[in-house]
């Protein structure tokens, strides 16, 4: 496995396109409110990207159809925008990814519509919790199969399940290098393959079920739902490994 290891000035340009996918999730987010489409946040983000002179990066990708995938209630990744307006109560997950000069940047967040049920605030708050726990556990010389045993069991430990057979990522020249980051352990031994590098940049993003991980992907064969088909929440961040402390490029 081949895992790159970034130069000073590749991690200012991966830093760039990060910072447009932070600043384009914030404002997507602000405008998520009830009576707005899903079409029109997708419109909205692909418009902010364009601004900034970089292209949306999941637009095309493996034949996705839009700039953004936001996933709705149960959807728990790579729900497609759809006429569908938001509704109080609603809760929504937001995943984009830019490309700016060659380099690439992804994030995820999930935010509820209005007032959300407290399972749902509990959810959301798994995800974004579990998150930055992982960044702050991350250092060079631990394995990345030690990154996903951590996702793992602080997962488990709020009491919801990791959706199984998709994962985190390495990101720069492509939106997907290696090495693949599943939230879940999938061999019996936690201290073996690749290790975290200092110049590594990498996507940790945890997506929660409530009770069951295994993924059903619908007739549009790409929104992911749990078998539970309980609603579901999603976070990510690019990071950076630098001197030793993994750093949020997407902020």
């Amino acid at each position: 496995m081949a895992i790159a290891i970034r130069s000073k000035k590749d991690l200012v340009a991966l830093a760039k396109s990060s910072v447009i996918v932070a600043q384009t999730l914030e404002l997507v987010s602000k405008n998520a409110m009830p009576g707005v489409s899903l079409y029109e946040l997708d419109r909205i983000a692909e418009d902010y990207i364009l601004s900034q002179q970089a292209k949306p990066a999941f637009k095309g990708l493996y034949g996705f159809p839009n700039a953004t995938c936001l996933s709705l209630n149960s959807v728990i990744i790579h729900g497609i925008p759809s006429d569908y307006r938001l509704q109080e109560g609603d809760i929504l997950g937001i995943d984009l990814g830019v490309e700016c000069g060659g380099w690439f940047g992804d994030g995820a967040i999930t935010v509820g519509i209005g007032k959300i049920d407290s399972k749902d605030e509990q959810l959301i708050a798994c995800a974004k919790d579990v998150l930055y726990e992982a960044i702050d556990f991350c250092r060079p010389g631990i394995h990345f199969k030690e990154l996903s045993l951590f996702l793992e069991q602080a997962i488990i430990n709020r009491g919801f399940a990791p959706l199984l057979g998709f994962c985190g990522h390495g990101i720069g020249r492509k939106p997907h290098e290696e090495p693949e980051i599943p939230n879940y352990l999938e061999s019996p031994n936690s201290k073996q393959g690749p290790k975290i590098k200092n110049g590594m940049v990498f996507c940790i993003e945890p997506m929660v079920c409530q009770l069951d991980g295994t993924p059903v992907i619908l007739d549009d064969k790409w929104s992911v739902v749990a078998k539970d088909m309980k609603n579901g929440s999603h976070y990510e961040h690019t990071i950076a490994m630098i001197d030793g402390k993994a750093r949020i490029l997407t902020h």
